[in-house]
């Protein structure tokens, strides 16, 4: 810990209580839970600024030292949607139910006709037991984190860099690494969410523009799309007309003009949302947190009236035990809990910094801990039932094809006694499935030995479900494949994209929180000006993303520029509160903080549990990259397929750079550090001090050890110590100054004594 970093006793104790009328309490610009409170900064030769934020009116006489107001939740229900807005993104709706696929039987993917199901081995197994796995790590690494993060970040009421400089300034640099990681990831994240705004503004046609292939004209005939006819209408639509994209990441081609302007328009909604901090994207949260799942629930119950959709959730919870004896599943899984959650990234510290100072930080883990989980699974089931109606459309036009095959064989390859009297091959349209697999087991036991020959397919529906589809192949492929088969099919698409939009912004708040909060607090410069440079900057960058080979530069840094760093982030993160810091002192400040002691489970989590596991993760990361070649998947368009090509020299190059990058701040923080090149107690930067009611500041007597906790909060009868207490100062209400402490520093600390009333910070 700093030195002079000692808080001193909280004189009233007041117990927390969350209830629901707490948590949907309506927005009061009078709510004393949710203003703005005064802040202290005290820089190393001794001077303080402070601030008074007056509620309503003036409090009196009107401060001479400079103002620096912190913003506030207007309500505990704009908090709440905040994070989860912020933990509740894509990867919810198009990576889990991916994993679930994936984990719970073979991938299937043979690379034959996309619009027909292929030949191949039967699946040995379907989902619902990735599940399982997934729930356990989300209460052994998941919550823990999540509530530390939740901790650290509304006591300090620092953004990531402040925070971790203030616990131990030599681990200083994890805030720093956190925010390069944000930047990388805002980079290629809203880029999707401008691929997103395209659809939507190409969904208000009839039909769809991705219906079906389109025609090319000459002068003597009219002919389908080559390549739309190799692959199908919705695969061409997203490759060609949406990315025009090149065949290698070598080819830049130059700008998509229509990506481009996609682009512009998601920064500048970024940017006009968050120009006012918290004030501007809390309330914009009202709607991009609860419109989604409005969108999802429309999207079930209207899924679950086709024809097929039943199948697709039956395979869902079909469960295969087994696999979940296999490490890759519960590294998948405890992949999937470390993103979903957004630990590491900075957001979920630099919205609890906000909070008031006896918020219920361990119910708010809690909740929306599993508020995303279970959005996980609706949003799972969402996907297994419309890909379950998908697979029943894919099903009966693979029954006519081969029902029609068999209609050409009969006489010859097969006898029209091996046809139930009850099939009429007349119509072919009108073959059940159920009749065609009958005849398939007819015709199969009779000529066992000359049965490949025929090309019959088995049009099986689990095989069609096996096939495991993720992100945009999932998003702007195989969902909008199946939305042109829905009646009324323009409203869902623009539902769903509009869904999309509002995922994206969600988890881009939040992100860009991670960036601006601690470059504000740190730097202090204005959160306006910061903003639109942030912005602008990151467009420009962005324009690498949206030329014809932006696609891979996408998979690129969705790749490496998160994975690794923000493991190393976390795992510091861990490692500073329970070992450097010291996870005895933590629970006492919890203590203090909450006004109960959290359960005993979170001290072994954090101590051991946890680390353990993630070093494990970290490892398993790791190893897997080291013995996977950097490779990407290019659409080739002569062949209309993808194939997986390794990335040039230069892109290797890249590759390493960005995770360089990312981490490079924690060694060269704790090296400077280190070596005294930077001062610990420099800049102030550890001295910050929020008050309620009065400001404390408190002075160490010579030679007194003062690593004391954050909140701390003992007297020096209570202390432990064999050294004499500190010398408490407070500055008197209406004073006409601010009272040094004899070491000329500010300590860390509240007195809720005297004033009840009196504002606290928030988010």
């Amino acid at each position: 810990m700093p030195k002079n970093g000692k808080a001193v006793k909280r004189e009233l104790d007041d117990d927390v209580t969350e209830s629901v009328r707490d948590l949907l309490s309506n927005e009061d610009a009078c709510d004393d839970s949710f203003k703005k409170s005064s802040l202290i900064v005290g820089d190393h030769g001794g001077d303080g600024k402070e601030c008074d934020v007056e509620e309503g009116g003036s409090h009196g006489e009107e401060e001479e030292e400079e103002e620096e107001e912190r913003p506030a939740w207007n309500s505990k229900l704009q908090y709440i949607l905040a994070q989860v807005g912020f933990s509740v993104g894509l990867g919810n709706v198009w990576r889990f139910p991916y994993l679930c696929q994936k984990n719970g039987g073979d991938q299937i993917n043979y690379g034959c006709e996309p619009r027909l199901p292929c030949v191949g081995p039967e699946p040995v197994g379907v989902t619902g037991a990735y599940l399982v796995p997934y729930l356990i790590l989300l209460i052994l690494i998941g919550i823990p984190l999540f509530f530390l993060e939740l901790a650290v970040g509304q006591r300090i009421r620092r953004g990531s860099i402040g925070v971790w400089n203030y616990i131990s300034p030599r681990l200083g640099g994890i805030g720093f690494a956190s925010c390069m990681v944000c930047f990388f990831v805002a980079l290629y994240y809203n880029v999707i969410i401008g691929w997103s705004l395209f659809y939507f503004s190409q969904s208000f046609q009839q039909p769809l523009p991705w219906h079906e292939c389109p025609l090319v004209k000459n002068k003597t005939s009219t002919y389908v799309e080559p390549e739309c006819e190799k692959s199908s209408a919705t695969t061409y639509y997203w490759y060609r007309e949406a990315l025009n994209i090149s065949d290698n990441i070598s080819e830049g081609g130059g700008l998509n003009w229509k990506m481009t302007v996609c682009l512009l328009i998601a920064w500048s909604m970024v940017c006009l949302a968050m120009i006012k901090g918290i004030q501007s994207s809390g309330k914009v949260m009202y709607f991009s947190s609860l419109f989604p799942y409005v969108v999802l629930i429309c999207f079930l119950v209207r899924a679950l009236l086709l024809k097929g959709s039943v199948d697709g959730i039956r395979h869902m919870f079909t469960p295969k035990l087994e696999i979940m004896l296999e490490a890759k599943v519960w590294r998948e899984a405890a992949t999937q809990v470390f993103f979903a959650l957004g630990l590491g990234f900075g957001g979920v510290i630099a919205f609890s910094s906000y909070n008031k100072r006896d918020n219920n930080c361990h119910f708010d883990a809690v909740l929306v801990s599993f508020i995303n989980f279970f959005t996980s699974v609706l949003a799972t089931l969402v996907v297994f039932a419309v890909l379950g109606f998908k697979a029943n459309i894919m099903i009966s036009k693979c029954v006519a094809l081969n029902t029609n095959k068999i209609v050409g064989l009969l006489g010859t390859d097969i006898e029209r006694s091996l046809i139930p009297h009850h099939i009429n091959l007349t119509h072919v349209n009108q073959v059940s499935a159920e009749d065609y697999h009958q005849m398939i087991e007819i015709i199969k036991g009779v000529k066992e030995d000359q049965y490949q020959a025929l090309g019959l397919d088995p049009c099986s529906i689990e095989k069609e479900l096996n096939k495991a589809v993720q992100g945009t192949g999932l998003a702007f492929i195989a969902f909008t494949e199946a939305m042109t088969h829905f009646p009324a099919s323009p409203f869902w698409s623009v539902m769903f994209f509009l869904m999309l939009v509002n995922l994206g912004l969600g988890s881009m708040f939040g992100t860009i929180e991670g960036i601006l909060t601690p470059l504000i607090d740190t730097f202090k410069v204005r959160k306006e000006f910061l903003t639109v440079g942030c912005c602008v900057l990151a467009f420009s960058i962005g324009l690498l993303f949206v030329q014809r080979s932006g696609n891979y530069f996408v998979a690129m840094f969705d790749d490496y520029s998160a994975t690794l760093p923000l493991l190393i982030v976390v795992v510091l993160e861990n490692v500073a509160v329970a070992w450097v810091y010291g996870i005895d002192k933590f629970f006492e400040d919890l203590k203090d903080m909450l006004g109960f002691t959290p359960y005993r489970f979170y001290y072994y989590m954090w101590k051991y549990i946890t680390p353990t596991l993630l070093l494990v993760l970290l490892c398993a990361s790791f190893i897997q990259l080291s013995l996977t070649p950097p490779s990407y998947s290019a659409w080739i368009q002569e062949e209309a397929k993808e194939q997986t090509l390794h990335f040039p020299p230069w892109g290797i190059v890249v590759c390493i750079s960005l995770v360089v990058m990312a981490v490079m701040p924690v060694p060269v923080v704790f090296v400077l550090r280190y070596f005294n090149i930077i001062d610990d107690g420099a800049s102030g930067l550890a001295t910050v001090s929020y008050k309620k009611g009065r400001i404390i500041k408190e002075t160490a007597l010579p030679g007194e050890d003062d690593d004391a906790s954050l909140i701390h909060g003992r007297s020096p009868s209570e202390a432990p110590s064999p050294m004499p207490g500190n010398n408490i100062y407070r500055k008197q209400s209406g004073g006409p100054g601010t009272d040094i402490a004899p070491n000329g520093l500010y300590g860390i600390g509240y007195l809720m004594a005297d004033i009840r009333d009196m504002p606290e910070s928030d988010l």
